[in-house]
């Protein structure tokens, strides 16, 4: 396999879902993450993952506890010298993924392509922190990853043709296609979704609807399998937040500002899913 050991940097919830994705394909996976208490949890959401995916995939033939003993959970970044390549997941905070990228430059064979797992951040900005500003490229990955068959792939000022087409071999060996897009920052699907589901807080802040309405009227009038604050708990209400402060920060435009009623949500500890309580309640 061209990309036997694949190192994956932070695991919280799209570092788990890559790092599954990955050992379901066969790969090795080195996950790290600065705490042990984040790696436990990542433990017990993977073995919860991995029962359910089987229990809807009965015919995937995929042994859960032979997928689970594929990663190896660390706070060891040296780890990560026997990556092929590497998939970086940490939070949409410019001055965390600098540090990272500072860090894992230095430890990562030269030759090996940094892949990072953002929804707004510049892709020619975490290229340029590190040696190897051609072998740095986007990779949109969607929740729950390992359900998701398409990928959104930027090319950083910097990225090289050789470096989009390992992406596109890497992605094709864990099941995936992709799109290439432009470094703008939220790229295609967050510089629109991310403005859906800021207004869609909106709605809910001013008394126009509450939040399961509006999700009604995307679900029953467009069709859309969930609604924006639907999506939003999904991804996680201070995911959600960040990336639209990247949005607002990067374009100056007001239009990107964060509704309130968002801003409490998150203060309040609001975060969606993982929390129990975002736009909806989850038991």
């Amino acid at each position: 396999m061209e990309f036997s050991t694949v190192g994956v940097v932070g695991a919280g919830v799209m570092g788990v879902g890559v790092a599954q994705n990955l050992a379901q394909t066969g790969h090795r996976v080195v996950l790290v993450d600065v705490s042990d208490d984040v790696l436990d949890n990542a433990r017990h959401e993977l073995r919860q993952s991995l029962r359910a995916y089987a229990l809807f995939n009965k015919g995937a033939g995929a042994d859960p506890q032979a997928v689970f003993d594929r990663i190896d959970f660390t706070t060891d970044y040296e780890l990560l010298a026997k990556a092929d390549f590497v998939v970086e997941n940490v939070t949409e905070d410019w001055g965390v993924k600098q540090r990272v990228y500072e860090r894992i430059d230095a430890i990562v064979r030269p030759e090996v392509v940094f892949a990072v797992n953002t929804s707004a951040i510049s892709i020619t900005r975490v290229g340029s922190v590190t040696s190897r500003p051609d072998r740095v490229v986007g990779m949109h990955f969607m929740n729950p990853v390992p359900m998701k068959p398409m990928v959104e792939v930027i090319r950083g000022y910097h990225t090289s043709p050789d470096t989009i087409e390992t992406a596109r071999r890497f992605l094709g060996g864990l099941g995936k296609d992709c799109i290439v897009v432009e470094d703008v920052p939220g790229f295609v699907s967050n510089r629109v979704l991310m403005l859906t589901i800021n207004e869609a807080a909106f709605l809910v802040q001013d008394g126009v609807a509450p939040a399961k309405d509006v999700d009604r009227i995307f679900t029953s009038c467009f069709d859309h399998r969930m609604g924006p604050l639907e999506t939003a708990d999904l991804i996680g209400l201070d995911t959600i937040l960040k990336s639209i402060e990247v949005l607002h920060e990067s374009f100056a435009d007001s239009k990107y500002r964060p509704a309130p009623l968002l801003k409490k949500m998150v203060a309040a500890g609001l975060l969606g899913r993982k929390s129990g309580q975002g736009f909806h309640t989850y038991r």
